[in-house]
C-alpha cells in the first residue's frame, strides 16, 4: 500500500472528481483534513474490500489460536483454507 496523500476538505468539495480517480488506482488513498485535522479516509472500493479481508483474515487467526489453546485441538492446512474461505465469502455477503 501507498503512503496516503493528505488533502484538505476543500479538495473533496472542489476536486471531487479528480480524488476519486486517484484513490481508484490500486492501493491510494487520501486523508481529508478538516481544520487541520485528519478526519476521513478515502479510498477505492477494491482497496476497502482488501483491507475488509485482511482484517477478517487477521480475526480469523485470532480466534483460531484462543480455539486451540482452549481445546489443544489443531487444524490441517486444507481445513484451515477451507473455513477461511468460507469466512471471507460470509463477510462478503454480510
Amino acid at each position: 500500500m501507498r503512503a496516503s496523500s493528505v488533502r484538505p476538505i476543500t479538495d473533496l468539495k472542489n476536486r471531487t472528481k479528480q480524488l476519486v480517480q486517484e484513490v481508484s488506482e490500486p492501493g491510494q488513498s487520501v486523508v481529508i483534513t478538516q481544520n487541520g485535522k485528519p478526519k476521513v479516509v478515502v479510498m477505492g472500493v477494491e482497496e476497502h474490500d482488501r483491507l475488509n479481508d485482511t482484517l477478517v483474515m487477521l480475526k480469523l487467526l485470532a480466534h483460531g489460536q484462543a480455539v486451540q489453546r482452549r481445546s489443544g485441538r489443531r487444524y490441517s492446512t486444507g481445513e484451515v483454507r477451507k473455513r477461511a474461505h468460507a469466512a471471507l465469502a460470509r463477510a462478503r455477503r454480510g
